[in-house]
C-alpha cells in the first residue's frame, strides 16, 4: 500500500547558487540552514550527517562562501524545512575575517529580518555577493558599500521612497536643502538647524538607484553613497529601525563591544 508521504510531490532543486546566512545545530550530526539562494529565495534547509568528521558537507556550509546547492522541495503543509542534497563551493574570494566578518553578519541579519521565505530577489542576491568583497576593503570603502547595500534592499522591499521628491508634495527636493527619510512620511524637509542629507545627494541616490536594474550591481550606489557617508549612516539608521521593529540588532552591538571607537 502506498503512504501519503510517498505520494506527496518531491520538486529537486540542482546547481541552485547560494549564500549560508546563519546555521543551527540540529543534532549531534546535523545542521539546519537559513539559506540566501538566487533563485528561491530565503529558505531553511536540513543538512544531515553535515556535523559529521568526514562529511563532505562539513568544510562547504560556511557563511560568505559562493555555494551551488542541491536539495528537495516536497510540496505538503508546513514543509518549510526541506532536505539538502549537495553543496559545493561556487569559487569566488576567500572567508572574511575580523572586522570584515562581523560586518558580513550584519547583512546576513538585515537579510533575515527583512527577507519573507521562498520570496525570490535575484538582483538583491547579485547585489549581496558584489558587495562582500568590499567588507575588506579600508573604512571608507566599507561603509560604502553598507550605505549602498542597506538603500538597495530597501528599495528591493518596495520600502524606500522616491528621494528626489518630497512624498507629501511630491515637489522635486532642492539641491542646496537638507531632508530626512521617514519610515512613514517618507522624504521630507528636515527642521532648521537639525541634520539630514542635501537634496543634491538624495537626487544622485535616486538615479543611482533607478539605473541599478541596467548596470546590475551596485558600484554607482556606492559612489553616490560617498558625498555623504556620516549623513547617509544617521538617516538609513532609524528608517532601518522602523522596518526592522526593533532598534536592537546582535551584530551590531557586538561590533560595538569588540571594535574600537
Amino acid at each position: 500500500m502506498t503512504s501519503a508521504r510517498s505520494r506527496t510531490p518531491v520538486q529537486r532543486i540542482t546547481g541552485e547558487p547560494a549564500y549560508v546566512l546563519h546555521r543551527y545545530d540540529w543534532s549531534e550530526s546535523s545542521l539546519i540552514l537559513d539559506v540566501f539562494t538566487r533563485h528561491h529565495g530565503r529558505v531553511a534547509l536540513v543538512a544531515k550527517g553535515a556535523k559529521r568528521p568526514y562529511s563532505q558537507l562539513r568544510s562547504a556550509l560556511l557563511p560568505f562562501q559562493r555555494l551551488a546547492v542541491a536539495f528537495s522541495v516536497r510540496e505538503e503543509e508546513g514543509g518549510e524545512v526541506h532536505t539538502l542534497k549537495a553543496a559545493e563551493w561556487a569559487g569566488g574570494a576567500a572567508m572574511l575575517t575580523g572586522a570584515a566578518l562581523l560586518t558580513g553578519f550584519y547583512l546576513n541579519e538585515l537579510l533575515m529580518k527583512l527577507l519573507a521565505r521562498a520570496d525570490p530577489h535575484p538582483r538583491l542576491f547579485d547585489a549581496y555577493a558584489a558587495t562582500l568583497p568590499s567588507l575588506r576593503g579600508p573604512e571608507r570603502e566599507v561603509q560604502r558599500a553598507l550605505r549602498a547595500f542597506e538603500l538597495l534592499l530597501l528599495r528591493e522591499l518596495g520600502v524606500l521612497p522616491e528621494l528626489d521628491v518630497v512624498t507629501l508634495t511630491q515637489a522635486s527636493v532642492s539641491d542646496e536643502t537638507v531632508y530626512r527619510v521617514h519610515g512613514d512620511a517618507g522624504v521630507m524637509e528636515a527642521p532648521a538647524g537639525e541634520p539630514g542629507v542635501p537634496g543634491r545627494v538624495l537626487r544622485s541616490l535616486e538615479r543611482a538607484l533607478q539605473a541599478w536594474p541596467v548596470t546590475g550591481g551596485p558600484a554607482d550606489v556606492q559612489q553616490a553613497c560617498e558625498a555623504a557617508l556620516p549623513e547617509l549612516k544617521a538617516a538609513l539608521r532609524p528608517l532601518l529601525h522602523y522596518h526592522l521593529g526593533t532598534s536592537v540588532l546582535r551584530t551590531r552591538q557586538l561590533l560595538i563591544e569588540l571594535l574600537p571607537p
